[in-house]
């Protein structure tokens, strides 16, 4: 063999070497889930505990304030009659507003899944989802105040056990001989994701003084709307955020993501990701 040949194979040996990583490499990215930034951001972003930490305080001080102003109310669609005189409560959300369930989110992003029920359920019943950060002390002060902690969830029914006890496990305020967890298909007529009626099963007996989630669906009913409806309702109650409507930080999942694709779940993952790509404003160089 020649010192050219030599030459030669192995320049096609290196050569081949970089198209196979090139290849695994985009193969790879390929399969990138699109959880992937927003999960690591809530597992270990000091960021993301700021934000919610300063979400939970900021209720604090609305609660005080809250409690001072007896025509106080945050249900402004389900508070009716009378209500000044009932006893206050709260109603907060679960996931990603009182439990952080990223490593479901992590599952996800690492074998390339979807959410899917059955999978959900099992990581459910698994009673490992920790409190998000802010929400312990938040609820705990409520309950000190003599405010009762509702939690409305779209968990449904068959969960209930498992998320009782997974609140339990932290010491969150349960309601005594008062049913505080409220979720989807617990009651017959509680079978839609939509969650007024639940607020107002609420209302019903207490004053509600604040409402605090991460999706646009813990505050209204019309949260499946287009993107342009969407901000229109969120518009016509500019005066409530902050201060009566507080949201916590959710960059994995919730509406705002399926409004970019119709909401139509049915679509694969490329015609989604395909529709969030024609949505975004972009800047062209």
């Amino acid at each position: 063999m020649t010192h050219a040949t030599f030459a030669r194979g192995i320049r096609s040996t290196v050569g081949g070497m970089a198209l196979f990583a090139l290849s695994v490499s985009a193969a790879n990215a390929g399969e990138v889930n699109d959880n992937l930034n927003s999960t690591l951001w809530m597992q270990t972003a000091v960021e993301y505990q700021g934000a919610t930490m300063g979400a939970y305080r900021l209720a604090t001080l609305m609660l005080d304030k809250a409690l001072a102003d007896r025509n106080w109310t945050a249900a402004i669609a389900e508070q009716t009659g009378a209500f000044q005189d009932l006893p206050p409560a709260v109603i907060l959300d679960v996931d990603e507003t009182v439990l952080n369930n990223s490593d479901y989110q992590a599952w996800m992003a690492l074998n390339n899944e979807t959410f899917g029920h059955k999978s959900w359920g099992a990581f459910v019943n698994t009673v490992t989802s920790q409190p998000i950060p802010g929400a312990l002390d938040f609820t705990k002060y409520a309950d000190s105040k003599g405010v009762k902690v509702f939690y409305v969830s779209n968990r449904t029914g068959e969960l209930e056990d498992a998320t009782r006890k997974n609140l339990e496990k932290f010491g969150f305020p349960m309601g005594g001989n008062v049913d505080t967890v409220l979720l989807k298909k617990e009651r017959p007529e509680w079978a839609s994701s939509k969650k007024s009626p639940r607020r107002a099963h609420v209302a019903q007996d207490y004053r509600v003084l604040l409402v605090l989630g991460d999706n646009f669906g813990d505050f209204v009913d019309e949260y499946k709307g287009s993107l342009s409806k969407r901000q229109a309702v969120m518009d016509s109650h500019k005066d409530l955020w902050g201060e009566r409507w507080i949201v916590l930080p959710n960059p994995s999942y919730g509406s705002w993501e399926s409004a970019a694709f119709g909401h139509d779940h049915k679509l694969s993952e490329v015609e989604k990701r395909d529709k969030k790509h024609a949505t975004l404003s972009t800047w062209k160089p």
